[in-house]
């Protein structure tokens, strides 16, 4: 835990039409990285170009965020899909946010995949063999940010470098692992307490659980994310920059967090 550098990413490009979703104007003032929806679980294409174009103009790293086809439930409900349907839903997506990438000089460093695709990924050996697939078949440069588990397992076997990330106003368990939004506890409304949180994991490399245990992690924090659709987003990123600031914690771009822990593992 030598390292005082994270990267800080909020999820943006959610909303879809005419349905607003976060204040991304805002928020790209409190970030150093994107997570980007690409169209399946939120966006479209005129916000997905909006969405790059901002990110390029302040210099902060662009990401695909793909997802479940589930507009309706916004990604997060588990949908039945075969590995090969998944494979290439995300291949789709990221090729999508690559092209208005490119058309706007910018470059994708990262992919972070979405809600319950991304949860269950951690656990289901399908879901992160198809992710992993096509991001590795893509680009092999790309990071893939994710939690401890089979999709960080899948990424290294593809020769993928890993970004771990802790959700910054979620609730984690006594197993090291956020709980369901629906459990008491699991979304976090106190923009002080999300602070001391993330300096706690970055400093520390522990987190104190639901139900009050230090809990260890097991493994350096690259990346915090704030959740776009948060009601109080703005108030938790407020507070969470102020709380790294207060520690000396630098906020950066994730391949510079993960570059110097790069270095530090490499023997002098």
């Amino acid at each position: 835990m030598g390292i005082n550098k994270v990267a800080v990413v909020a999820d943006l490009g959610e909303s879809f039409g005419n349905y607003t979703i976060g204040d991304d104007d805002a928020l790209l003032g409190l970030v150093t990285a994107s997570n980007i929806a690409c169209g399946f679980h939120a966006g479209d294409p005129r916000v997905m170009d909006a969405t790059v174009a901002a990110c390029v103009a302040r210099g902060i790293e662009l990401g695909a965020h793909p997802g479940y086809p589930d507009l309706v439930g916004f990604g997060r409900r588990l949908i039945e899909a075969s590995e090969e349907e998944i494979r290439t839903d995300v291949l789709y997506q990221i090729g999508a946010l690559d092209a208005f990438a490119r058309v706007h000089g910018g470059t994708i460093s990262h992919v972070a995949p979405h809600g319950r695709m991304g949860s269950i990924a951690q656990t289901d050996a399908k879901h992160a063999r198809a992710i992993t697939d096509a991001i590795a078949a893509y680009n092999k440069d790309y990071v893939v940010i994710c939690q401890n588990g089979l999709l960080a397992d899948e990424s290294r076997k593809r020769g993928l470098a890993v970004g771990y990330v802790f959700l910054a106003d979620r609730g984690y368990g006594d197993d090291g692992m956020p709980v369901a939004r629906s459990h008491a506890g699991g979304l976090l409304h106190d923009p002080a307490e999300i602070g001391r949180r993330v300096v706690q994991v970055v400093t520390e490399g522990t987190v104190t659980s639901v139900d009050g245990n230090t809990v260890p992690l097991g493994h350096d924090c690259d990346v915090v994310l704030l959740h776009g659709d948060h009601p109080q987003v703005l108030e938790n990123g407020t507070a969470l920059r102020r709380a790294l600031d207060a520690a000396g914690i630098k906020a950066t771009g994730l391949r510079d967090v993960l570059a110097e822990k790069s270095a530090a593992a490499t023997p002098a």
